[in-house]
């Protein structure tokens, strides 16, 4: 057993030095439907990947219903409205909250994006460019089902995280959105994670249906990256404007993401052809494309 331990030890620590030698990574997270658990997801797995050494910073882009900031208490003066309009460079509207974990608050500033001068767009570049390197990874969390903006930070990511539940809706309008990119003609990677499951066995059988369906009909091979048992705790955290993962970490929804995040990690090994559209500026790149 204790071998065992030193291998995980072992694999996560030159996970983390790969991790770096690449840049910062770029994730996406996304649903087809509201309601699944998409945003508190992402912040309580961002603030399990910083528990396991890594740096992280969570870029809410979800328009209109930016709740990040919500869900742990604390008050963002500064979003990326402030730095659009040059008001704020990108480190002033960097908020902290819970463990120390980063994160930008979006709300109206995103639709600002598609109405942007060259010259606005060129500064907007530089200005998150910085970030390169500063984190390990960046953590979009997008507005339910597929708007124009959401579309941009699917295409431009390293990878999108599609989050479902059990529900019949959701497993539909997840599959929907995945459908609906792969039509676009677009080089997406895709992974599932399941959320409110009452057990195992219900998270398997919920992503074995997206993604024998996906393969079927796309061709699309769409791994699951795992499952979040549904669990009182997080109704509980809510209320109290905690992250689960912090105020009930031994709870089965904790423990859910803690091993969803040893997953994603013993996985994020970066081949070298594609460290190339890797980090910031390869987001960046793909970003400018579909602004044009």
């Amino acid at each position: 057993m204790s071998d065992q331990a030193q291998s995980l030890r072992n694999l996560v620590r030159h996970q983390q030095q790969e991790t770096r030698t690449t840049g910062t990574r770029i994730i996406t997270v996304t649903s087809g439907k509201g309601g699944v658990g998409k945003s508190n997801f992402t912040l309580n797995f961002a603030l399990t990947l910083q528990a396991k050494g890594y740096k992280v910073l969570v870029f809410d882009a979800d328009i209109g219903l930016a709740n990040i900031d919500v869900l742990m208490g604390v008050s963002s003066k500064y979003s990326l409205y402030h730095l659009l309009k040059r008001e704020k460079t990108i480190w002033e509207i960097i908020h902290k909250g819970y463990n120390d974990i980063e994160f930008i608050a979006g709300g109206s500033g995103f639709n600002d994006l598609i109405r942007l001068t060259e010259e606005e767009v060129d500064y907007f570049a530089d200005q998150v460019n910085l970030l390169n390197g500063y984190v390990d990874y960046i953590i979009f969390d997008t507005g339910a089902g597929l708007s124009k903006e959401t579309l941009k930070f699917i295409v431009a990511a390293n990878e999108t995280i599609v989050v479902t539940t059990p529900e019949p809706t959701s497993i539909t309008d997840a599959y929907a959105i995945i459908k609906m990119v792969h039509s676009m003609d677009l080089d997406v990677k895709f992974k599932l994670v399941v959320n409110r499951v009452t057990d195992p066995r219900e998270g398997k059988l919920t992503a074995d249906k997206i993604s024998m369906v996906a393969k079927k009909f796309l061709d699309l091979d769409i791994p699951t990256l795992g499952f979040v048992e549904d669990d009182i705790s997080v109704s509980k955290a809510v209320k109290r404007q905690v992250p689960f993962t912090i105020a009930f970490p031994n709870s089965l929804a904790s423990r859910s993401i803690g091993e969803l995040a040893e997953r994603f990690l013993a996985g994020e090994l970066v081949p070298e052809a594609v460290k190339e559209n890797a980090g910031v500026k390869g987001f960046l790149s793909k970003m400018l494309k579909m602004l044009k």
